[in-house]
């Protein structure tokens, strides 16, 4: 399997996450992530009720199919809906023209990845991962694992995982599955380094990639600033007050705050990728400006003289 490496694409944004994203700003932000040198793009049907997938796979249908690596999700089952209204009580500025059904089934799980595939327009994905089964803990282990290394037996996809939101469930996946790769989102992080107490050792040991999401912890490591968002939610004082230390700092240091996020995020020798979500040409074109962004040493050193980064990994 082709691994991901370095700077990955996430494309929750062209699926009119939080906000409405035009067909022509998605093809450009595809487009400008291509013309950066990003070959790994991360989508999934609950993005925009499958518009991420079709967005995605028609931006990428003019590049060579083997020069670039897709992944998919599977566990939210989409099935058409007659309710009328929007999606954005689940984030998306999208119609709600289906609804999500919970899914690890064989048979679920392969009904969701052909409707992945044919919205994408590809014979194949490289890499499918079981998505946020949080809630479904046993249908995940018992029944959804085992249809992804059927699928993976078949030469249906690539590769295979989880991704999720957490660290201990993941950690599980890496010690007692054979996994290839799990996506980490916001748990490794300049202010949240949660996945340094068992998960990433565990991937150490047993040569699994990790792929890392979240690393800006929804945007308050972007730009801290009054209101900014952690985890989806209005970051808490000492949080924000955390960030602007550590702005200050990278300034000093003659770097931003998102070149640093960034960095410590692709240090760590478990991790093969780091996702940025994108929804415009700008956004990914800062975000390759920023991860090719050199950090100095002493940054990381008055990082940690000052308490503000405290690495202590189990092993």
């Amino acid at each position: 399997m082709s691994t991901p490496s370095g700077l990955g694409f996430g494309a929750a944004g062209i699926g009119n996450l939080f906000t409405e994203v035009t067909e022509e700003q998605a093809y450009e932000a595809v487009d400008a992530a291509w013309r950066c040198g990003i070959r790994y793009y991360d989508t999934a049907p609950h993005y925009g009720l499958g518009l991420s997938e079709r967005r995605l796979g028609a931006a990428l249908r003019e590049h060579p199919r083997e020069e670039y690596t897709v992944s998919t999700k599977v566990g939210r089952r989409l099935e058409p809906s007659t309710g009328g209204g929007d999606d954005m009580a689940n984030g998306f500025a999208v119609p709600a023209t289906h609804r999500r059904v919970w899914d690890f089934t064989e048979d679920g799980i392969r009904r969701t990845l052909d409707a992945s595939l044919e919205r994408l327009g590809l014979d194949r994905v490289d890499i499918v991962y079981l998505h946020d089964p949080d809630d479904h803990a046993e249908h995940a282990f018992r029944e959804g694992y085992p249809a992804l290394e059927k699928l993976r037996s078949e030469g249906v996809v690539g590769a295979i995982g989880a991704g999720m939101n957490q660290t201990d469930m993941l950690t599980r996946f890496v010690r007692d599955t054979d996994v290839d790769v799990v996506l980490c989102a916001g748990r490794y992080t300049l202010l949240d380094q949660s996945a340094l107490d068992e998960l990433l050792p565990a991937a150490v040991s047993r040569g699994t990639s990790v792929v890392i999401g979240g690393a800006f912890n929804s945007g308050l490591l972007a730009d801290p600033k009054p209101g900014a968002t952690y985890n989806y939610t209005r970051a808490p004082g000492e949080l924000l007050d955390r960030a602007l230390r550590m702005k200050e700092i990278a300034a000093r240091h003659g770097i931003g705050l998102r070149a640093a996020a960034l960095a410590f995020c692709a240090a760590h020798p478990a991790v093969s990728s780091v996702l940025v979500g994108a929804r415009s040409a700008h956004e990914v074109q800062d975000a390759a400006r920023q991860f090719a962004t050199p950090v100095p040493d002493p940054f990381w050193q008055e990082l940690r003289d000052t308490g503000l980064l405290v690495i202590e990994e189990k092993r």
